[in-house]
């Protein structure tokens, strides 16, 4: 089934994507929470005019994001996280946690957005990707610390 996405949906895809889904999720979730449409004709020549209205609004919220990715990757951030005697940690270091630090520091990431490189269990630096927009995406660099 193919629908067209009216809003983002991170895993699935952007706003006004058109994107092949099983017919029960569409059906079911996507249709009926107006999370998407249909992608027939009608709704298609809809969507493209919705595109063209809203492109400079689009370029807005990319100038947008390249702020908010400046001043992000200029933040110094540390987690406390709870070690062992060899500096491996209990569990481990989410996105979950990187987002309620952004959180603190003003800025509102859905943990959906942010991806480590690797599962984060030792004490340490890393390195941290946000998806601000489709286009622009921001490192973050961060320090894992024992508490």
């Amino acid at each position: 089934m193919e629908v067209i996405l009216k809003q983002d949906m991170p895993g699935i895809g952007y706003k006004y994507d058109t994107v092949k889904v099983k017919a029960g999720y569409g059906r079911n979730f996507l249709i009926p929470k107006g999370i998407a449409i249909l992608a027939n004709n009608s709704n298609r020549k809809m969507i493209d005019e919705n595109i063209r209205q809203a492109s400079h609004k689009a370029e807005k919220l990319k100038n947008d994001a390249l702020a908010i990715a400046e001043k992000i990757q200029a933040l110094n951030i540390e987690i406390g996280a709870k070690t062992g005697e060899s500096g491996k940690i209990f569990g481990a270091v989410t996105t979950l946690q990187l987002s309620d630090v952004l959180t603190e520091n003003g800025f509102d990431i859905d943990r959906r957005r942010i991806n480590f490189a690797t599962d984060i269990k030792t004490v340490g630096d890393y390195v941290a990707t946000v998806e601000l927009h489709r286009e622009i995406k921001a490192e973050i660099n961060f320090k894992v610390v024992a508490v």
